[in-house]
Order: structure tokens, then sequence, then C-alpha cells
């Protein structure tokens, strides 16, 4: 019975703490877009990445933090919240190498590839790594619970691949596609340290 209780008791905690580093998160972004919106008049923005300007790479560690509009926040906080809750399932170090890896993967292809004159802002690249992660973990875990879960990757958020490739004025593929590179690159990686 005790350790029953325990167990419940851990799961608790731990549902406990990835509820509160994404919805941390995800506050945190709404909120940096009110200030940024009716205070600052869109001028944060500016710290997205700026391909191709030595300026511009900072851009790699702000992008993912900034949104253009409420409407672009609210597109990127339920994929953000449900994939990087599955990956979050798989351990906080598995999670913290694949946001990382996704993140410098999406914002350095964005820098090489975006067109000049433009910024790129949002965590839609970091989301796509994470659906990248998830989808190729199965690939090359070949376990039977890591296909499952890309089957049901597939199955829920299939059409996120569409994402990856240009013609959608306004949404930047080359994040979205190197994010999601970044994010099989994590899978690699990671089943490569096991």
């Amino acid at each position: 019975m005790n350790d029953e209780k325990s167990s419940l008791s851990e799961v608790g905690s731990m549902l406990k703490a990835h509820a509160l580093l994404l919805g941390g998160f995800v506050a945190f972004i709404w909120i940096l877009e009110g200030l940024d919106m009716f205070i600052f008049n869109h001028a944060l923005d500016q710290y997205g990445i700026q391909p191709r300007s030595w300026i511009g790479l900072r851009g790699i560690l702000f992008a993912p933090f900034l949104h253009d509009g409420f409407q672009h926040v609210m597109a990127n906080s339920v994929p953000f919240l449900l994939l990087g809750w599955f990956v979050l399932m798989q351990g906080t170090w598995e999670f913290a190498v694949v946001t990382i890896i996704s993140t410098v993967f999406s914002g350095l292809g964005a820098w090489l590839f975006g067109a000049p004159g433009t910024v790129h802002i949002g965590v839609s690249g970091v989301i796509m790594g994470y659906f990248g992660y998830l989808l190729l973990r199965g690939y090359f875990e070949r376990s039977f619970t890591a296909v499952l879960w890309s089957i049901f990757i597939i199955f829920l958020y299939g059409g996120l691949i569409w994402g990856v490739l240009p013609g959608q004025a306004g949404v930047s593929w080359q994040s979205h596609l190197f994010g999601f590179i970044g994010g099989g690159t994590a899978a690699y990686a990671l089943k490569r340290m096991e």
C-alpha cells in the first residue's frame, strides 16, 4: 500500500514539474507578447533571427520567445505543450538535449537560408524539432514502444510535415525544416549515447 502511495506521489510530482516547466514557458511567451504589443510597440521582434547578419545571430537565443501577435502565440502554444510533454515524458535530460539541438539547428537554418531583410521569430522551429525527434525516435530506437509513439505522433500531428516546405507567406519554412532536422539529429544522438 505504501509503495502504491509512493508511486502515485512520484507521478504527481513529476506531472507537476512538467506542468510548471511547459506551462511556465507558455505563460512567459504570452506575457512577453503582451508587453511587446502594448508597451514596446513590437520593438522586441528585432531581436529575432536576421539572416546572414552578425547581430542577427543573437536571434537564435531570443526568437523562440518572440511572436508576431497573439494569434501566432496561440498557434504555437498547444503544439508546444503537447509535443513538449511527449518529449519530456522521455526524461528531463532528453527534453533538454532535444530542445537545445532543435533551437540551434532551427536558428542556424533560418540565419543561413532565410531571405535577406526578414526577421524570423517564434517557437515553431523548436516544435518541429520535437515532432522530428518523436517521429524519428522510433526509427533509431527500433523498440515496439518507440515505433508506437512514432505512429501516434504521425496520427496526431502528421500534417506538420508540410510546414517544412516553402510556399506559405510569413512562415519560416527554413526554421521548420532545420528544427525538424535538429529533432531527428537529437533522436540519433540520444540513441548513440545509450
